[in-house]
């Protein structure tokens, strides 16, 4: 039986990859922004499942946790801070710059 064909194999994946090959990491999310000591407020939808985010950027490292509970808060919606950055769900744009801006930020709508 010279012809036969292996049907069940107990090595690891695919056999067709190079072993110990992996795919490159995805470069990180989001535009790079500019230095200068503008706070971006973007609403993004690609890659969450068409859900709709609000993402707050350029703000400092320091203020990052304090403010994403004071903006979960205002607008009674959950979130996170990922890579530098406050994502809230949902659109919430305008409420989370007018508090921003109250908190003496300057700010920017960007995106969408």
């Amino acid at each position: 039986m010279s012809n036969s064909r292996l049907v069940y194999s107990t090595s690891d994946g695919d056999s067709r990859r190079a072993p110990g090959k992996r795919p490159a990491a995805a470069p990180p999310s989001g535009p790079q922004l500019p230095a200068d000591g503008v706070v971006r407020v973007f609403r993004e939808k690609g890659g969450r499942g068409g859900k709709i985010v609000t993402v707050v950027r350029g703000l400092p490292a320091g203020d990052l946790g304090e403010t994403a509970s004071d903006l979960k808060r205002l607008c009674g919606s959950g979130g996170a801070v990922k890579d530098g950055a406050i994502e809230i769900q949902g659109d919430h744009r305008e409420k989370v710059a007018a508090r921003l801006q109250t908190k003496g930020y300057h700010v920017k709508l960007a995106g969408g």
